[in-house]
């Protein structure tokens, strides 16, 4: 039974780093996507396999960037606790739910072995204020450390503080969703912020999405979202909620990005006028792909 994989690096500039893991995780030819971001300062990775060999493969990749990746010099958009900041395990169907789950324990113990702890969260989380990744992230790297170091917050695996470079690294299993990302025609990043806060669930806005509000360059700005459940909510609902909400601050979706692999229906009925930058179905339906 094959598994996804979407392990999160912290680095999205160098080159040599990013080819060195890209390597480490096509050993087995598993490799279905890249998705690099020099302002998010971030790369994401998506990989198929059988549990055993994702195992063998995210913790070579792990070895690399607690070696090469120093959060002690990370700067970027994206928020981040971690050279491998995030790693979940997917299924594809209700079959591979407990395998994913199983292996996601498995990986965590693994990535554990470089005394980077590691946190579980979503459907794997111990409590339930341990769900969701803002949880660890709040304050950055700098912040996670003091509530280790004061016992505030224990890692389900591995040590008692973060790695002196490479952080913690935040694990779950969980099914599909889409990591997606509007930009608007405005440099105002609190206009951003605020779409974003009327966007994400925990503001009263659209299930399952979790939305932040980013600055970029070239007089845009960017609600980047991750839609948990993109078939109940596909992305044509993300960007006309956005758009909605854009209206009231003289903002406008103009083009948009998808990170990685979604499913089919996630794309159900989205806007034409709305381009999608570099988006291939043929690469990046996950039903295409498997």
């Amino acid at each position: 039974m094959s598994l996804l994989a979407v392990p999160n690096f912290s680095e999205g500039r160098d080159t040599s780093v990013i080819a060195a893991i890209r390597v480490a995780l096509d050993s087995k030819r598993g490799l279905l996507d890249r998705h690099s971001d020099p302002e998010h300062n971030r790369t994401v990775f998506t990989l198929t396999g059988e549990p055993k060999d994702l195992d063998e493969l995210l913790g070579a990749a792990a070895d690399i960037a607690v070696k090469r990746i120093d959060m002690r010099r990370h700067r970027g958009l994206h928020p981040c606790v971690g050279a491998l900041d995030v790693c979940p395990l997917v299924w594809i169907d209700a079959e591979g739910e407990e395998a994913a789950r199983v292996q996601a324990r498995r990986v965590a113990e693994r990535l554990s072995a470089n005394e980077v702890p590691v946190f579980l969260y979503g459907e794997l989380a111990s409590a339930e204020e341990r769900r969701e990744r803002a949880f660890f992230r709040e304050g950055g790297l700098s912040n996670l450390r003091r509530r280790m170091m004061t016992g505030e917050l224990a890692p389900d695996f591995g040590p008692a503080e973060p790695h002196p470079s490479a952080g913690a690294t935040l694990v779950t299993a969980r099914p599909p969703l889409a990591a997606f990302n509007v930009e608007l025609d405005t440099a105002d990043a609190g206009i951003a912020q605020r779409i974003a806060a009327g966007l994400r669930e925990a503001g009263g806005g659209l299930a399952g999405v979790r939305a932040i509000g980013l600055p970029l360059e070239g007089g845009r700005t960017q609600v980047s979202t991750n839609v948990h459940d993109p078939i109940t909510v596909p992305l044509r609902m993300v960007v006309a909620r956005v758009a909605e909400l854009g209206a009231e601050h003289g903002a406008r979706p103009i083009e948009a990005e998808v990170v990685g692999l979604v499913p089919a229906a996630a794309m159900q009925g989205f806007p034409a006028e709305i381009p999608i930058r570099g988006f291939d179905r043929r690469r990046q339906l996950i039903e295409s792909r498997l």
